[in-house]
């Protein structure tokens, strides 16, 4: 069994996400909402490993699916002994739940679990029209019933709603999570809403929120500014953007919103693949993608340094041309450590930069290229903490720039 660090908490100052001892951490996801139903226990024991060995730490499931891969699971079990009726819960299906839960739990991987998914409008992929015919006290019973069965199970993130805003189902929602917290105040809770929207404020009179999210299809550095900027501070993570496999999206794509996520003031992110999210054929090979070995070399990078104590260069203080699109797709996000001693940048295009060295800690500062598809580390040369100086990555393509003052690391990024 892994190290255990769960359940995570929220960090001293509201901006982060910490492990159970108090380390800061960095989600690092994949979505992978069918797991429960889509997969078989064996199936389900191979891609977790998978995952871990890949840097994995964190994954969205549905606790029961409408649609998709459910809503029987691989063994013909039901999540429910009378269809859509939230107090018929079936044991079998639930054991099988919990099998899966403790093989994560083992590789230490944690699930940010749905318990009630409400499913995008317009479609029967989740459970709001259910939501609405069981109402108000199933709803509750519900909650009580998922929050008393995984309150002492440590790797738990309570996940509610998802991929719509709650509207008519608002209080019933509410009920769900207040169930859970009649047996379970143990663990996190955030939301998933429609795209464009955030769980802080769709669910804000609800007083469950503990953690917020980031969903967008639209200008992803924007939100995720957006929710940085937020008062009081909340930590949020990227919980979806584009997955890879859908929207023909690019490898690039795929990556700036990764590096977007953290370098605006995010405590993590995560990725999704088609077909991986629903396990649909062809998802074995997928787990080699190109997207999860990149996501990998991300983690690499940023726990080599110092990542939670980046703060954005909002106002572009120390980045001072050459940042692109505020909007756009090659928008450089860049974050400086509160002490100056480490500056991280990414570019989705290579083209010239300036950076004010004065706001870095001297008296000498060591750069570094970072190759986000490679994780291929190369010097970038010693200045003086002074002045202004032009940076000019050494190839085309997308880019990350470290630089490294004062008595900060003395190893190549992406190297512990």
């Amino acid at each position: 069994m892994k190290d255990n660090l769960y359940p995570i908490k929220i960090g001293p100052e509201s901006r982060h996400v910490v492990d159970r001892t108090g380390k800061p951490f960095l989600i690092q996801g994949e979505a992978a909402w069918s797991l429960f139903t889509g997969l078989t226990h064996q199936a389900a024991a191979y891609y977790i490993e998978n995952r871990r060995d890949k840097g994995f730490n964190t994954l969205i499931v549905n606790l029961i699916e409408h649609q998709f891969k459910g809503p029987v699971n691989r063994y013909a079990e039901a999540p429910f002994l009378t269809a859509g009726d939230f107090t018929t819960p079936n044991e079998d299906y639930f054991r099988r739940v919990d099998r899966v839960i403790e093989m994560a739990e083992n590789e230490g991987i944690q699930i940010l679990l749905a318990p009630i998914y409400l499913g995008y409008p317009g479609t029967n992929d989740g459970w709001y029209a259910e939501a609405i015919r069981n109402g108000p006290a199933k709803c509750r019973e519900w909650g009580r019933y998922v929050g008393k069965r995984y309150a002492l199970r440590d790797n738990i993130v309570w996940l509610m709603g998802g991929d719509r805003n709650p509207n008519q189902a608002l209080e019933l929602v509410n009920e769900v999570a207040y169930g859970i917290r009649d047996f379970d105040e143990r663990h996190l809770m955030t939301g998933h809403t429609l795209e464009e929207h955030s769980p802080i404020v769709e669910y804000s009179d609800g007083g469950w929120i503990d953690l917020n999210c980031t969903y967008t299809y639209g200008s992803v550095q924007k939100k995720l500014m957006d929710d940085y900027a937020r008062r009081p501070p909340i930590p949020f993570f990227l919980i979806e953007s584009v997955y890879e496999g859908e929207w023909n999206a690019s490898e690039v794509q795929i990556r700036r919103q990764a590096y977007w996520s953290i370098l605006c003031g995010g405590t993590g992110q995560i990725m999704g693949n088609r077909p991986i999210w629903l396990f649909d054929p062809g998802w074995r090979e997928a787990m080699e993608s190109k997207g999860s070995n990149d996501m990998m070399r991300l983690g690499a990078l940023f726990h080599s340094r110092p990542w939670h104590e980046l703060v954005p260069d909002v106002r572009h203080d120390v980045v001072l041309d050459g940042l692109g699109e505020f909007r756009g797709f090659d928008y450089l996000a860049a974050a400086r450590t509160r002490d100056g001693s480490c500056l991280i940048a990414y570019m989705p295009t290579a083209r010239q930069f300036t950076v004010d060295l004065s706001k870095l800690k001297g008296p000498d500062i060591t750069a570094w290229w970072y190759e986000p598809g490679t994780g291929n580390a190369t010097s970038g040369g010693q200045f003086e903490a002074k002045g202004t100086v032009p940076f000019v990555p050494p190839n085309p393509g997308d880019w990350v720039i470290v630089l490294d003052g004062g008595s900060g690391p003395s190893t190549e990024p992406g190297r512990s």
